[in-house]
């Protein structure tokens, strides 16, 4: 072999080691080459499976607020009505039910002569209105008496009593509430509304 044959021999075998380390990583072991190319395929089982574990550390930790800040919306919107109510009545005692008061929520909602506004909203003058996770309900109140004919010709009560209790207690509310012709609002933490008399376990809210 001729010295230049030699030559060309060694800078191709130096060219040929070059490529080689350009193409693997100067220094690389190509098995850890191969393991670099696998690793940009996904993720693996443990990487996935960590995943898994904080999303659900995370939704352990949120749900509870969560429900807990929709019940308290659900019993401020039921404490609220309640209050809309006894305003309704004394308004419709006074325009139309000749001193005599309501005992459902449909004549509430049904316009006096002459005018097209009922004395509550549409979503509470139905039978039986449901509303922000409550169930409201209306009859006439304890020691009732036979009131007068009001200005629709309706039957009307000397007293009224309503309600609003949560749907499923504890998901869509952890206190129910009752009001009556004394225009308070008493509240206990049950499923069902306090009854007449009011009194202990429920507590009147100013």
């Amino acid at each position: 072999m001729s010295l230049s044959h030699a030559g060309t021999d060694v800078v191709n075998s130096w060219a040929l080691a070059r490529y080689r380390e350009r193409d693997l990583g100067r220094g690389d072991d190509p098995r850890e080459h191969v393991m670099t190319v696998k690793r940009d395929e996904g993720f693996t089982l443990i990487e996935l499976l960590i995943v898994v574990a904080i999303i659900s550390i995370i939704a352990a930790i949120s749900v509870p607020g969560l429900l807990r800040a929709r019940m308290t919306g659900n019993e401020v919107s039921a404490l609220a009505s309640l209050k809309v109510v006894n305003s309704s009545e004394v308004a419709y005692s006074a325009s139309c039910g000749n001193n005599g008061f309501a005992i459902a929520f449909t004549v509430l909602g049904t316009p006096p002569p002459g005018t097209t506004v009922p004395f509550i909203s549409p979503d509470l003058g139905v039978a039986a209105p449901q509303k922000s996770g409550y169930n409201y309900t209306m009859a006439a109140g304890a020691g009732a008496g036979v009131g007068p004919l009001d200005c629709n010709g309706t039957a009307t009560q000397s007293a009224y009593y309503a309600t609003a209790a949560p749907m499923t207690f504890g998901t869509t509310g952890s206190k129910a509430y009752a009001t009556n012709a004394g225009n308070t609002v008493w509240q206990v933490s049950a499923a069902a509304a306090p009854t007449e008399p009011f009194g202990a376990p429920a507590t009147p809210i100013q």
